[in-house]
């Protein structure tokens, strides 16, 4: 392992324990697990959900349920897996009945996120459906209108694509979420190339 590697992950395990001693919002207290993130600490590519669902709070892991499993496929087609990827959410713990994250919810947790991507550092983040790109990239995004746009915000390159859970609501959107997944392909080879 490069002292890079080893390096990121320490310090993304320092703020793993910060988020255990959090109690900045109520559900510290009803979670099961704290649902911090997985994968590639040099990850050029991240990916960010709104919170963790029943099953992501059980394992501690995010998109591990039915969502992450199409998640992966989709990984799949653009060659990567999420090994090679990071893959975190606005909240660490798991909102009650898989409510939608309250607004002060968010603003309590943010700060862990913030503190993640930093040290990750990646060149693309996507947003994983419209709570997470209202929060990271504008608070009116509309995901049906803005799903696949780039938008760029300081040393990031921003897109939002559909939720996977949203599909597996509605797969009718499969193939859109494909045309998105491609672009993103795309502009990993871009710069990969400008490397």
């Amino acid at each position: 392992m490069s002292n890079s590697i080893s390096s990121k992950a320490e310090r993304l395990s320092e703020i793993k324990e910060e988020c255990l001693k959090c109690q900045k919002c109520p559900l510290a207290k009803t979670r099961t697990n704290l649902v911090f993130g997985k994968g590639d600490p040099e990850a050029k590519l991240m990916f960010i959900g709104e919170a963790p669902g029943e099953q992501e709070d059980l394992s501690g892991l995010p998109f591990v349920g039915a969502a992450g499993k199409l998640l992966d496929k989709y990984l799949g087609f653009i060659g990567l897996t999420s090994d090679d990827v990071y893959i975190a959410n606005i909240l660490k713990c798991r909102p009650p009945k898989n409510r939608d994250p309250l607004p002060e919810e968010e603003d309590a947790c943010i700060d862990h996120l913030r503190a993640q991507t930093a040290v990750i550092s990646p060149r693309i983040i996507v947003c994983l459906g419209r709570i997470a790109a209202m929060r990271i990239i504008k608070s009116d995004f509309r995901i049906t209108k803005e799903h696949g746009l780039w938008f760029k915000k300081g040393n990031y390159m921003i897109m939002a694509v559909y939720h996977p859970a949203a599909l597996l609501r509605d797969p009718q959107r499969k193939e859109e979420m494909l045309m998105d997944f491609r672009k993103i392909e795309a502009a990993l080879e871009s710069i990969s190339d400008s490397e």
